[in-house]
């Protein structure tokens, strides 16, 4: 039992950046019905950044973390203006897929050339003896990505049942030209969706690098993983790539814990394998026919 919780607890801390990176699949898919395949990207430049400005420049802890924020949310507001704006009167989401492409290998290199090769860590966010829970030794830290990640959720619900900018965005989302008859801005809309998805990626990038080493090139794996959670949950539902992050991480966990640590990463591939060829609306999604029905 003892071994088991210990499992569960490291999945749980990888599957909430898996969720948050999830949750910004959705936000992009939603708005522009794009898979934004440098998702994953501004994970790494979350855990990157913030050691550049907390460990590199020796900022305080409150300024680094504003700071990479800022810089996740401005090469999203880049990405989007720069590179699938000019794209998106043309209609074609295969290019436009295939941009993210390009702009995740853009991002890996200019990170490459920045941090180099080399993994990078910085001290957890308090220090302090960990907690035993039944046996299972918890780091705070491990704590710290698991709050976070439910902080984030909490406030993402918030902001798209509560103001008139999130219900924009799912109005989107259901219906993008009549959005736009009603008077929704849905350029900004898409622009906003874009940065908002950066931001929660790189906010998954800090809370995880103290316990996970970050590297230029984590990105395409965590962008594998985080697409398969969301698609394990639906594609565009946003409690879907929470449930689906979680799970996966767990499984990855226990994979790694009872059967060998190198069938780790093959988990999200044989899941989303699954998921597309048994089940391709997720666990919480339905088919596009049953929701026109009910629409």
């Amino acid at each position: 039992m003892t071994l088991l919780l210990q499992f569960i607890f490291s999945g749980l801390t990888t599957g909430s950046v898996y969720a948050l990176v999830g949750i910004g699949f959705n936000i992009v898919y939603n708005s522009t019905s794009i898979i934004n395949l440098a998702q994953g990207e501004f994970v790494v430049i979350g855990g990157l950044m913030m050691w550049f400005f907390f460990v590199g420049l020796k900022l305080p802890f409150l300024v680094s973390f504003t700071l990479t924020l800022a810089v996740a949310g401005l090469v999203g507001f880049l990405m989007e203006r720069l590179t699938i704006r000019p794209l998106i009167k043309k209609g074609d989401l295969l290019l436009m897929i295939m941009v993210t492409i390009a702009v995740s290998i853009l991002i890996r290199g200019l990170l490459m050339f920045k941090f180099g090769k080399d993994p990078y860590t910085y001290p957890p966010f308090t220090v302090g003896e960990p907690i035993v829970f039944l046996g299972a030794v918890i780091s705070q830290q491990t704590l710290w990505v698991i709050g976070i990640t439910c902080i984030c959720i909490a406030i993402l619900y918030l902001f798209f049942n509560k103001t008139m900018t999130g219900r924009a965005m799912k109005a989107c989302s259901l219906d993008i030209k009549a959005a736009r008859l009603m008077g929704i801005n849905v350029s900004q809309i898409v622009m906003l969706s874009f940065i908002i998805s950066a931001v929660i990626g790189a906010v998954g990038g800090i809370a995880i690098t103290p316990i996970s080493l970050m590297e230029y090139d984590k990105g395409a794996m965590l962008s594998v993983k985080g697409f398969c959670a969301a698609i394990m949950g639906g594609l565009g539902r946003g409690r879907g790539a929470v449930v689906g992050g979680f799970t996966l991480g767990i499984l990855e966990s226990l994979t790694a814990g009872y059967i060998h640590s190198g069938l780790k990463d093959a988990v999200a591939l044989f899941i989303m394998l699954f998921i597309l060829f048994l089940r391709p609306a997720g666990i919480f999604g339905r088919s596009e026919i049953m929701r026109l029905r009910k629409f």
